[in-house]
């Protein structure tokens, strides 16, 4: 089955599997917002688009493909800076480390509660660059390729404001590691976004590339399906107490 979503001057392919997660989207966003509510769930459920599967080996910093031979992990950091940056595994994992308890909070109106996170703040990707003038915003991109490609987009994107990102109470961070383990590729290996106050598609998973650009850019689910907004805060009734 292939569902056609109709946008100006385009038609965007969705196949069988990804329509039931876009028509759940509407279902569960209809409840979410009705109600204004939400439910906690015990650990983590599976949630991606992405097609190309690899797995990724902390150990030596390779990434190893199903269908292709493997490469060394590399972060990029470019766009609208005076000197782009790359980063490997090793060096992520050396810059100054952070642990956080986070709840996550899906779209579809389930939470988890207490999620422990390790990674780095992106103060620490800003430390190494020098911005041009025209910068305000970050488009992360993910490996591999997704299922679809809704307006040509072939692989995970998400972005933010700069100022978000390095706002302390934003509380954002760039994860490589879950309770206490690297990351499973599952669940975003070998680096993610966690965006604690955002509902979770914008916790974009397997981070290769930090592009600066001038301006918000719609994210992936945004471009397949407006009704994902590009900025997406949890209500605040979904949010516990500290």
């Amino acid at each position: 089955m292939a569902v056609h979503f109709i946008y100006p001057r385009e038609i965007i392919r969705v196949t069988r599997r990804l329509f039931l997660k876009l028509a759940g989207g509407f279902i569960s966003m209809a409840s979410v917002s009705s109600s204004m509510g939400g439910f906690f769930i015990k650990s983590l459920p599976v949630r991606t688009v992405e097609r190309t599967k690899f797995k990724f080996n902390t150990k030596d910093g390779f990434i190893e493909w199903q269908q292709k031979p493997k490469e060394k992990y590399t972060l990029t950091v470019d766009g609208l800076v005076r000197e782009p940056k790359s980063y490997s595994y090793a060096d992520i994992t050396s810059f100054p480390q952070v642990e956080q308890v986070s709840d996550f909070h899906c779209v579809e109106g389930w939470s988890v509660k207490d999620l422990r996170w390790r990674g780095f703040r992106f103060s620490e990707i800003m430390n190494g660059i020098a911005l041009q003038k025209d910068a305000t915003h970050v488009l992360f991109h993910s490996l591999g390729t997704t299922e679809s490609s809704p307006h040509g987009q072939s692989h995970y994107i998400e972005s933010f404001p700069v100022s978000e990102l390095i706002d302390a109470g934003r509380e954002i961070l760039l994860a490589h590691t879950m309770n206490g383990s690297p990351l499973p590729e599952e669940h975003g290996s070998p680096l993610r976004l966690i965006t604690p106050y955002d509902l979770a598609y914008k916790s974009i998973k397997f981070i290769s590339r930090i592009e600066f650009i001038k301006g918000k850019r719609a994210g992936w689910w945004t471009l397949a399906n407006p009704i994902y907004a590009i900025e997406a805060r949890v209500p605040k009734s979904r949010l516990r107490q500290k």
